[in-house]
């Protein structure tokens, strides 16, 4: 009787909305080694990365790459450690001791997979400096919530400034969104847009701009409505940020650009509705429906209209990682587009579904943008 109580009352607590003031750490938490021990892990100069994990009475502990595992080995002070090649780039990974999910606050975490989640980040050779902090002035990136007549409640979205911002000089807008299972957080911590814009700035290499980052997980009282957010961005956000920014209202300096399910919302938003802009990018992602969402895919009406859509985009930009596990949602929609006379940019990086290709596919776009 006590358990039937128990179980129905943590799956009401469960129900509670998670307030939105939520913060994690995207650093390490070097701990206090009086206190805690030695645990952590360092990214050896061959790019393995060495975990010490403090789990004693534990029976196994591994790293969980999405399915391929990476066994701790028990020592004699009954730490875990062990040193794998993760590969290279951002990686994400589920710490997992005697099969249980564990978040460790030894190591950093960022937001993913609709959860907190710890990762390691290894330095690729060909994109050293490419969000070096030291040398170069930075950017400012402010955190607003704004009221939104399709949901009824406050919203969230962060927006970074450049170095020299002005606020009584007019800016163009890029609207920058993220993939599914993250949030308005991740382009900043994960993606470090503020630190590729901020170097790409220094080197003169782009126009100063706003990056307008929002919440593209909202959901409707369903709960698994995702793709509202096309319709905040036009009546709730692009209105709040012209209203609270000194900021071009025109198409020909306004862009959008996401990742993976913000690449298919940038598609929705940015077909549906080209008098509002003139750029457009497409990250890891999709021109058409992705299982099955939006199925009629009403905005691609546009792109049977080759005329219009030349006229109508300075530039539709589309780009992937070579090994993406999307990659033959991709190749479809190039013999989708491949019928059609349209003037696409198209790119591949090395890599898969993940922010070390977001990360060239931003630094690519970037320098693309206002150049008129």
């Amino acid at each position: 009787m006590g358990s039937t109580y128990h179980t129905a009352a943590l799956s009401q607590s469960m129900k509670k909305t998670w307030p939105l003031d939520v913060s994690v750490s995207f650093d390490p938490y070097a701990g206090e080694p009086d206190r805690d021990g030695i645990q952590g892990y360092e990214i050896m100069p061959d790019g393995r990365v060495h975990f010490r994990i403090l789990a004693p009475d534990a029976h196994s502990v591994l790293i969980d790459r999405f399915g391929q595992h990476f066994v701790l080995e028990q020592q004699a002070d009954l730490a875990w450690e062990g040193t794998f090649d993760l590969g290279q780039g951002f990686l994400y990974f589920f710490l997992k001791i005697d099969g249980a999910d564990v978040l460790c606050p030894y190591l950093p975490i960022g937001y993913g997979c609709c959860r907190p989640m710890n990762f390691v980040d290894v330095p690729v050779a060909d994109m050293a400096g490419w969000d070096a902090l030291e040398g170069i002035p930075h950017g400012t990136v402010t955190r607003h919530l704004y009221p939104s007549s399709v949901t009824g409640r406050q919203e969230v979205c962060l927006v970074y400034a450049p170095p020299d911002y002005q606020p009584d000089i007019p800016y163009p807008v890029l609207y920058l969104q993220h993939g599914y299972g993250e949030n308005e957080t991740g382009w900043i911590f994960q993606g470090h847009a503020g630190r590729i814009a901020d170097r790409l700035l220094a080197e003169h290499a782009m126009q100063p701009m706003l990056i307008v980052m929002g919440n593209g997980m909202v959901s409707g009282t369903s709960g698994h409505d995702r793709m509202l957010f096309p319709r905040i961005l036009v009546q709730d956000l692009i209105p709040y940020i012209e209203s609270h920014y000194c900021v071009f209202t025109d198409s020909a300096h306004r862009a959008m650009a996401g990742l993976s399910m913000g690449s298919y919302q940038t598609s929705i938003v940015t077909l549906s509705h080209p008098e509002l802009f003139d750029y457009a990018g497409i990250f890891s992602g999709f021109i058409r429906s992705p299982h099955g969402m939006n199925a009629s895919n009403d905005h691609l009406k546009l792109l049977d209209d080759p005329e219009r859509f030349n006229a109508e985009f300075r530039l539709f930009y589309r780009a992937m990682g070579t090994e993406d596990t999307f990659w033959s949602s991709f190749a479809q929609d190039d013999a989708y587009l491949a019928e059609r006379a349209l003037n696409i940019v198209r790119e591949t990086f090395p890599g898969g579904h993940d922010w070390t290709v977001w990360r060239r596919c931003l630094r690519s776009f970037l320098p693309r943008l206002f150049r008129f």
